[in-house]
């Protein structure tokens, strides 16, 4: 009795008990192989490009090219080619004939018109002679003189004597060279002096001319002229007499 009673229970405790799935199926999943091409699939509707049925058969013709964003037409391959030459023959007749150079970095150089010694042909006579004639040449002189403007020249007007010393004057009027004492100077300091007062002017002409307004030659009240040759500040006549020939 005691037998069938625990027969009895272990039955019992066999039929309550789970069930161990079958490792070579993968854990959780029926079938690896199935799970694979779902997630596949599942990826690709995320992305917006979803996969074709396994076994599709495309629908288009063998050759068809898409069509292009925003068309609904199918374009043929020899279509585009035909577009392509259509407009390439447009554009060398609208050339005189010549083909159109397109941009590109392949391209090679342009090829220089020059004679044998490397001289451009502009240069030739017979080479310009070949495309223009004399009548020619003769009517673009002719349209460039009528574009001339001719203009009277007028007096100069006499420069009235209340504006003060001319330098280039003065340089005219003098003979001695630089450096040479023609008027006598005194005082102390007039090394200290000359550099302090002479780098008050942006120019040696500015200078000489402000020492003419004072007194000079004969006199140097700023100090601007200390071995007394009447050239103040390092100025010089000689680019003045250069300009006369003398």
């Amino acid at each position: 009795m005691r037998l069938i009673l625990g027969t009895l229970a272990l039955t019992a405790l066999t039929a309550c008990a789970p069930a161990v799935p079958d490792s070579g199926a993968g854990v959780g999943f029926n079938d690896y192989s199935q799970y694979q091409r779902e997630k596949a699939a599942r990826e690709a509707a995320l992305a917006g490009n979803a996969l074709p049925a396994p076994n599709a058969v495309s629908s288009e013709p063998l050759g068809a090219v898409p069509p292009a964003a925003g068309s609904s037409a199918t374009t043929q391959p020899g279509a585009d080619v035909a577009a392509d030459a259509r407009a390439a023959l447009a554009a060398t007749a609208a050339n005189s004939g010549q083909p159109v150079l397109q941009a590109s970095p392949s391209n090679p150089a342009p090829e220089g018109i020059m004679n044998s010694v490397g001289i451009s042909r502009e240069n030739s006579f017979e080479a310009v002679g070949a495309q223009r004639s004399i009548e020619d040449d003769a009517s673009r002189i002719a349209q460039n003189r009528a574009q001339y403007q001719v203009i009277a020249p007028e007096a100069v007007g006499n420069r009235p004597g209340d504006v003060g010393p001319n330098i280039v004057a003065y340089a005219l009027a003098t003979k001695h060279p630089v450096g040479t004492p023609v008027h006598r100077r005194v005082g102390i300091n007039k090394a200290s002096k000359f550099e302090r007062n002479c780098a008050e002017y942006a120019s040696p002409d500015l200078a000489q001319l402000e020492f003419l307004k004072r007194g000079g030659p004969e006199r140097d009240r700023l100090g601007l002229d200390p071995d007394g040759d009447g050239y103040a500040c390092a100025w010089t006549p000689v680019p003045f007499r250069k300009a006369v020939g003398r």
